[in-house]
Formats: C-alpha cells, sequence, structure tokens
C-alpha cells in the first residue's frame, strides 16, 4: 500500500469521526434517525459475530465456533446471565476443539 493511500484513508476515516462529532448530535436528536442509531450497535454487533463465527480467512467455515455460538445463543434465549452464557460457549468451543 502506497503512503498516498494510507494519508487518504486516515484522512477519511478522521473526516467520518469529526462528521459524527460536529454533525451526529444534530442528526440523531431527529425522530427516523433516532430510532436507526439506537439499532445501529445491536446490528453491527450481530455482523461482528457471523463473520468472526462462519468463516475462516476468505472461506465459510463450520467448525467448533458455531456449536459455541449456538449453545451461548441458547443460553441467552433462557436467560441465564452474561458471564453464564460467554463460560458456557468458550467451553463448548473448547470442549469441541479438544475432541476434534
Amino acid at each position: 500500500m502506497s503512503w498516498t493511500a494510507l494519508l487518504v484513508l486516515a484522512a477519511g476515516a478522521y473526516g467520518c469521526k469529526a462528521l459524527g462529532v460536529f454533525v451526529g448530535s444534530r442528526w440523531s436528536d431527529e425522530g427516523v434517525a433516532a430510532r436507526a442509531t439506537l439499532l445501529l450497535p445491536p446490528a453491527l454487533l450481530a455482523a461482528l459475530v457471523v463473520v468472526q463465527t462462519f468463516s475462516s480467512g476468505s472461506l465459510f467455515t463450520l467448525d467448533a465456533r458455531v456449536a459455541g455460538v449456538a449453545a451461548g445463543a441458547v443460553a441467552a434465549w433462557l436467560g441465564r446471565s452474561f458471564v453464564t452464557v460467554i463460560v458456557l460457549a468458550a467451553a463448548v468451543t473448547a470442549a469441541l476443539r479438544a475432541l476434534g
């Protein structure tokens, strides 16, 4: 990657952050925008979980991570505490990796 591309990307990232600081507070106080900004963090977190669970590089993968996330999802659906969900998901993933 060239230094020019790096500096352009850095300036773009900084500009987006500055735009959020200066314009975001006024824009997010309005009806539809306020509801949309409330829905963005869960959607981004779900997208991150899906990408990290089902991909290995650029390949689609089904492995122990999928079972761990599924176990954690079931525990969360049953209303278990956050710590229990995380420990259960990690334990299921570790157990399946140890077996396979």
